[in-house]
């Protein structure tokens, strides 16, 4: 006979006594069950007392979470979250500096308990704290285990940031700002001052007074990319926070101190390689950057601004140099006729006045900011597109004024210009760290793909869209390589030609299309099944190999990992904290967790889980909610996960509903699908090939009217 459900079997350890198992009654108050425990040690006043984990996290275990214990589960009786505050709070305050560093150690550990935490706070634990770090006479692993301590109680989100002194940012930014200090103390107030920026207006801009951009770019030419890493954090959250009219301003800043040139030099093509949190900060960095392109995209042109008229007549007098001087003695009407016929051949719409093309939001300002770039920076090839376009007379011109306008436009398009970072997203570019001019070097190369995509379909002004659909296609493919340089984008794109987009998308579309008659849509469905749970045991097989999540707080990303897998035989899911993000599997023994796959009750998704309803800030990042899923399970609860990527999330939704018996409803097992059909539809009629297969079978002939021409042997 099983246990009943309500009955839980663990052993608790008590440090010089050997280890009792008993059952736990879940029914029963939690007080009850340590005095029980307390009399078996015959230890006096059980209410000092209170049940930890033995192993991972070591959590308390309260009345709100002791239906997470599991059968076998290794419980420590220690010391009450009460007790152990006030007199680790006694401790740290004592004159033994060796009391004083096993108390702040202890305390850095137990801060990331929220039962702890809460207990601590309420004792004025972070005042303690800051006082410490304020008096300055703290040093070495002492104040780095104070920071750790601060920072994790910090975290939970029970007091403001907004209650933290300027004295104690005044010494935080010391840390950052000194040119040798301790790798562990430098990392922990990196972090503590981008937490303040992120979480506090006000803080923000106390922070900005005490920090030099400088001293924090000296930070990425260390080797420990951990620091590195917090470097660029912290940049990222006071370029995030800054008023708008402040970010182009330390946008200048950051461009005179050389920080791409140190990103690229020290990171990107650093020794070594980019881990997780490195890469999803240079993507945030890249995001900030062209987001300072925002004001000009939505800058509508003035059509009565002369400065910005000057522009347009400047790109004109670039293209058209014999013909532009403004002050020759020509009559009105003749310049008017020789401007109207010059803004024709530039490919503007509006002849007459082409201000008007730039009225539009968006791209707004930014298109004639590019062609005005082009123009300068590279005025041979602009000469040379705008003469090779405006001297043909067979319709087949591109139009290079409406080209830049709507290409600008898809450019913004492609790299989100004006949306802000997702947080689960690592997807930067080296390629536009290689610039100061990134942008507007994108453009240079892609109107000339433009133009010469244009020339290879001998399109014409009724081919336009079309045109443009090729170019971003040209375009996303290629940024799809990662090129390393936007020399390489340019080779990219330059091998990725019109005729190869076609065969490309032939290629696609036999996969995806097959052959479409009765006989071949009646084989496909035959095969289907098969094919299904081919998949659905690549995704099993997945599962139990396992994959580390990020646990993601509501307030900061967080380097924590947890790690889930499915038994060998199909019936347990294991899971367990790790310590760091995992480079292989990780043994069973290992994680201390389990749900019986028979307990999952159902299995939901995006704003449905638990963990997406209770964060109002992970609620908010659209990014978080698409990667979110959990598990219901026996009794009422769930178990949450935020992929790291958008693969392992179709991974894990189908291998777990593949477990249920119910379908698998993801885009990852369509195009499976799709893959694995057209390749065995394709095997199976390898022999068929240039044979044409009749729409429908061929007709039975009639019966004979006698069967008298069987020839009957011997």
């Amino acid at each position: 006979m099983p246990p009943p459900s309500d009955i839980v079997k663990v052993a608790i350890e008590w440090p010089g006594a050997n280890a009792q198992l008993i059952e736990i009654d879940q029914k029963k108050p939690l007080i009850a069950i340590i005095r029980e425990v307390c009399d078996g040690w015959s230890l006096p006043n059980p209410e000092h007392y209170t049940l930890r984990y033995a192993d991972g996290t070591q959590l308390y275990i309260t009345e709100k979470t002791r239906n997470e214990i599991k059968n076998g589960t290794i419980l420590r009786l220690a010391t009450s979250p009460t007790r152990a505050a006030r007199q680790l709070l006694e401790r740290i305050q004592s004159s033994s500096l060796d009391s004083r560093l096993d108390a702040l150690k202890e305390l850095a550990k137990l801060s990331a308990d929220s039962t702890f935490a809460t207990e601590f706070i309420n004792m004025e634990g972070i005042f303690i704290l800051t006082m410490l770090v304020e008096s300055g006479t703290n040093f070495g692993e002492m104040l780095a285990f104070t920071l750790t301590a601060f920072l994790e109680l910090m975290d939970h989100g029970i007091v403001s940031w907004d209650m933290i002194s300027t004295a104690f940012i005044k010494q935080i930014a010391s840390y950052v700002n000194q040119t040798t200090v301790d790798a562990s103390i430098l990392q922990r107030s990196l972090a503590i001052l981008e937490s303040m920026v992120l979480n506090s207006q006000s803080l923000y801009k106390k922070v900005a007074e005490e920090i030099t951009v400088g001293q924090l770019i000296a930070h990425l030419q260390v080797s420990n990319q951990e620091i590195q890493t917090y470097a660029i954090a912290l940049i990222n959250a006071l370029f995030l926070k800054a008023p708008e009219d402040r970010r182009q301003e330390m946008s200048n800043v950051l461009a005179q101190k050389q920080l791409r040139s140190i990103i690229l030099n020290h990171i990107i093509r650093g020794n070594r390689p980019i881990k997780t949190e490195m890469a999803h900060q240079l993507y945030v960095l890249q995001v900030l950057t062209f987001n300072l392109l925002e004001e000009r995209i939505m800058t509508k042109m003035d059509p009565q601004d002369q400065a910005q008229r000057d522009i347009i007549f400047e790109l004109r007098r670039i293209a058209f140099d014999a013909e532009s001087d403004p002050n020759s003695s020509s009559s009105l009407e003749k310049r008017k006729a020789m401007y109207t016929r010059d803004y024709k051949m530039l490919g503007f719409m509006n002849h007459v006045n082409p201000a008007m093309d730039f009225t539009q939001t968006p791209p707004g300002m930014l298109a004639l900011d590019n062609m005005l770039y082009l123009a300068k920076a590279h005025q041979d090839t602009y000469i040379r597109i705008v003469l090779e376009n405006s001297s043909r007379e067979d319709k087949h011109e591109c139009p290079f004024g409406r080209s830049s306008i709507e290409l600008t436009k898809m450019l913004c398009e492609i790299l989100q210009v004006g949306e802000l970072p997702n947080e689960g997203c690592n997807e930067y570019h080296p390629m536009f760290f290689t610039h100061d001019r990134a942008f507007e070097e994108f453009f240079c190369i892609c109107i000339q793909l433009l133009n010469k995509t244009w020339k290879e379909m001998r399109a014409t002004s009724e081919d336009f869209n079309k045109v443009m659909q090729v170019v971003r296609e040209q375009i996303t493919r290629s940024l799809s390589t990662k090129p390393n340089s936007l020399d390489q984008f340019k080779s990219k794109v330059r091998c990725l030609g019109y005729s190869e987009i076609l065969r490309l998308r032939q290629s696609e579309r036999m996969s995806q299309d097959d052959f479409q008659s009765p006989p071949i849509v009646e084989l496909r469905e035959k095969i289907q099944p098969e094919v299904i749970e081919l998949i659905k045991q690549q995704r099993l097989n997945r599962l139990c190999e396992g994959t580390s999540f990020r646990k993601v707080s509501s307030r900061r990303r967080q380097d924590k990992f947890w790690y889930c897998r499915l038994s060998l035989n199909h019936k347990v899911l294991h899971y367990g904290d790790l310590d760091e993000n995992p480079q292989g599997e990780v043994a069973f023994e290992s994680l201390q967790e389990k749900i019986p796959v028979a307990d999952i009750k159902a299995v939901v998704t995006g704003k449905d889980c638990p963990h997406m309803r209770e964060k109002s800030a992970l609620k908010q990042n659209k990014e978080v909610q698409e990667m979110a899923f959990s598990i219901l399970h026996d009794p009422d609860e769930a178990l949450n996960f935020i992929a790291p990527n958008k693969y392992e999330y179709c991974i894990w939704t189908d291998g777990l509903n593949a477990l249920l018996g119910k379908e698998m409803t993801s885009e990852l097992t369509k195009n499976d699908l799709d893959t694995l059909l057209s390749m065995e539809m394709k095997l199976r009629l390898l022999d068929l090939e240039n044979i044409q297969i009749p729409e429908a079978p061929p007709p039975i002939p009639k019966e004979p009217s006698s069967y008298d021409f069987v020839y009957h042997y011997g």
